[in-house]
């Protein structure tokens, strides 16, 4: 039904595999089922909505008393190999029992046996949110919107202690979820200083026995999907100069990132967060080129950090299997059921960079090559006055990386030839300014 489209926006289709799922025992692909209607906004969507509340409460307690029934691992063997799961249950629990003594030992780290105390109930914040205080660690939090919602968690904007000029993003997650903020600290640890800007902060984690409440940043500028929709909306798409742009940054997070042994896992515009400085970038080709001065302060911010994956956790050169269920950023491993790493990250980096060339989903093809073998490329075509070269050279190399050359070489050489482009032409720079000036102003009165 999936492949032929058939009833793909009607909720009961969801609701009942995953009914299906849930009694087999296979939770996790139960929760990705309910998650897949819900971004399909599947009708009635409000029934879908309640059916997935319905199911975390059924799965809640059992959580909650470490009594989850034993789920599939994952685990399969090829040519003697072991290939994991690393976002099923049973990996996420066994990991976070390994190190939960250097996780209660990390800074803002506050857990109690007890639920939250507090008078508001925090289930009370998803059908109104606006303006209500709630109190956790002995600060008060007045919310001031929904900032962004999935499957277990809710993002909100609040302001501490009533300040305007405090204001912090609150993920409030049912069941109770340490995992983001392991995460999130091995990023401070990992990531060297000039890049710890592109990776987001977790202040405090607040973990209770049935919810748990991550404290992290607060970005006002919106996401790179946002961007992406503002050029949908006035039937455009964004230019290619602001394009280029936005590949550089993305190749670099991607080239720091693995280089510390980490996989974000859920690389999506939703999950890049737009950073603008607060003085005016300069024109010079240097300054753009090394990111230094305000250009620093300028570009991306990956966030949402619950489907990160540390692979000092597991033996060197361990391969996973394991499908995201992510519609349209699904890499070819998984849509061919075959091992993975890094490719989970470097194929989301593709579908962004297609988003904002094409304004749509990248499909891909596989075609024969000169030496009997084969390829994947998109099946869009660029436009004529596009810079062809660069894009096709992109998404050649990481649609077909080959497992004996270090990827993290290919991010950088690939970055480098966008770098050197960009700073070929002083124009290039000046017209960049202008629409990064532009996106800033459209995107801030949205």
């Amino acid at each position: 039904m999936e492949e032929h489209r058939i009833c793909i926006h009607k909720a009961q289709l969801y609701e009942s595999f995953a009914l299906f799922l849930e009694v087999k025992g296979n939770l996790i692909d139960a929760f990705m089922i309910y998650h897949l209607g819900i971004s399909r906004n599947a009708e009635p969507l409000g029934r879908l909505k309640k059916a997935q509340v319905l199911f975390l409460e059924r799965i809640s307690e059992r959580v909650i008393n470490g009594s989850f029934q034993k789920i599939e691992n994952g685990v399969s063997a090829e040519n003697g190999e072991d290939f994991v799961n690393p976002w099923s249950v049973a990996t996420i629990k066994n990991l976070l029992q390994k190190m939960n003594s250097q996780i209660v030992d990390y800074e803002g780290y506050h857990s109690s046996k007890r639920s939250y105390p507090g008078k508001v109930a925090l289930s009370s914040l998803m059908k109104s949110a606006r303006n209500k205080t709630i109190d956790i660690g002995g600060d008060k939090y007045q919310i001031k919107g929904c900032a962004g919602q999935g499957g277990f968690a809710h993002v909100y904007k609040a302001y501490v202690n009533s300040n305007p000029d405090d204001v912090v993003a609150l993920k409030i997650q049912k069941p109770p979820f340490p995992w983001e903020f392991y995460m999130y600290r091995q990023l401070d640890m990992r990531i060297p200083d000039k890049e710890r800007k592109s990776f987001g902060f977790a202040h405090r984690l607040h973990l209770y026995s049935d919810y748990s409440v991550l404290v992290s940043d607060y970005l006002a500028h919106g996401t790179l999907q946002d961007a992406i929709n503002s050029n949908v909306v006035i039937g455009g798409s964004m230019e290619e100069v602001l394009c280029i742009y936005y590949t550089i940054e993305m190749l670099q997070i991607l080239e720091t990132l693995h280089d510390s042994s980490i996989i974000h896992g859920d690389f999506k515009p939703d999950n890049l967060l737009i950073r603008y400085s607060r003085d005016d970038p300069t024109e010079n080709v240097d300054d753009f080129r090394l990111r230094t001065g305000p250009w620093c302060d300028q570009g991306l911010c990956l966030v949402d950090w619950g489907r990160g994956i540390d692979l000092k956790l597991f033996p060197e050169g361990t391969k996973f299997l394991g499908d995201s269920r992510t519609s349209g950023f699904r890499c070819i491993e998984m849509q061919e059921n075959k091992p993975w790493t890094f490719q989970v990250d470097t194929y989301g980096l593709c579908v962004v960079v297609h988003m904002m060339l094409h304004n749509s989903y990248m499909e891909i093809e596989k075609v024969a090559s000169n030496d009997g073998s084969y390829i994947y490329q998109p099946k869009s075509h660029f436009k004529r006055y596009w810079n062809s070269d660069l894009w096709k050279s992109l998404f050649s190399k990481l649609l077909n990386l080959d497992p004996a050359e270090d990827h993290k070489k290919v991010l950088q050489s690939l970055r480098e030839s966008f770098q050197e482009y960009m700073c070929s032409d002083p124009k290039l720079i000046k017209r960049l300014k202008q629409l990064l000036l532009k996106q800033r102003t459209s995107l801030c009165s949205a």
